[in-house]
């Protein structure tokens, strides 16, 4: 390895590392949050009590089914195959000619759907019964209690979790090379073929891959030292316990 050549790529291709960063990044933070809230409808759908009768306990029961469908599919395949199926195929199938971005993110919202599934409704069954309880002696339904009560400890337990699947699409959005879409790893492999130094080029590309996710988990790690509220509010806690 050439220090002189490590710094003759960036000086000669930075606009197409540049570029290749800010795809990663947009697709990756788009389907993350996408993602999210596929994670917690899919998850309030699993946990919503109903009587074992009736149309709507049949009918909760299909869309629970379709659900469930969705997310052993999109958890039990790997996503360049799912990128190569929803690109080429919805075209094939449907005369949908997708843009190869839309595409990305569609594919990578979808994926972090399915974990974020599981992660969620995990988080929502870990809620203690009490609380369910209290708030339906205080006349609140299932949506009031849900929005008011449940979700938002939800949203700070799952938000770690949450965190590790942005840094994973961050990583990940390098398999959506296979339908065109301009990330970090596709410039690259463009600048590598065209100076024929790989090792230098993909050293580059390591770098910037380090500092996104370094500073993604950064950020997120500020968030949840935020939403823990400050350190004398938590000796004070544990001074009343």
């Amino acid at each position: 390895m050439s220090l002189e050549w490590i710094l003759s790529i960036i000086e000669n291709n930075w606009q197409m590392f540049l570029r290749g960063a800010y795809y990663t990044l947009l697709i990756s933070t788009i389907s993350t949050i996408i993602g999210a809230f596929i994670g917690f409808f899919i998850g309030i759908m699993h946990t919503i009590p109903v009587r074992k009768k009736g149309v709507k306990f049949y009918g909760l029961k299909l869309i629970n089914f379709i659900l469930t469908c969705y997310v052993e599919f999109f958890r039990g395949t790997p996503m360049i195959v799912q990128a190569m199926v929803v690109y080429y195929g919805l075209d094939i199938a449907f005369g949908i000619d997708m843009h190869f971005i839309t595409a990305g993110i569609l594919v990578v919202s979808l994926n972090t759907g399915a974990y974020m599934a599981e992660i969620v409704r995990g988080g929502i069954v870990s809620i203690d019964n009490g609380q369910y309880e209290a708030a339906s002696a205080i006349g609140m339904n299932h949506f009031q209690i849900m929005l008011h009560v449940v979700l938002p400890q939800v949203a700070r337990n799952v938000l770690p979790a949450t965190g590790n699947q942005l840094i994973m699409n961050i990583k990940d959005t390098a398999v959506l090379n296979v339908i065109g879409v301009t990330e970090l790893f596709f410039q690259t492999k463009s600048i590598s073929g065209n100076n024929f130094r790989y090792f230098e080029s993909f050293f580059v590309a390591c770098i910037l891959y380090f500092i996104m996710t370094f500073t993604a988990s950064r950020i997120l790690l500020y968030v949840e030292k935020r939403l823990d509220g400050p350190d004398a509010y938590q000796k004070e806690q544990k001074e009343a316990i």
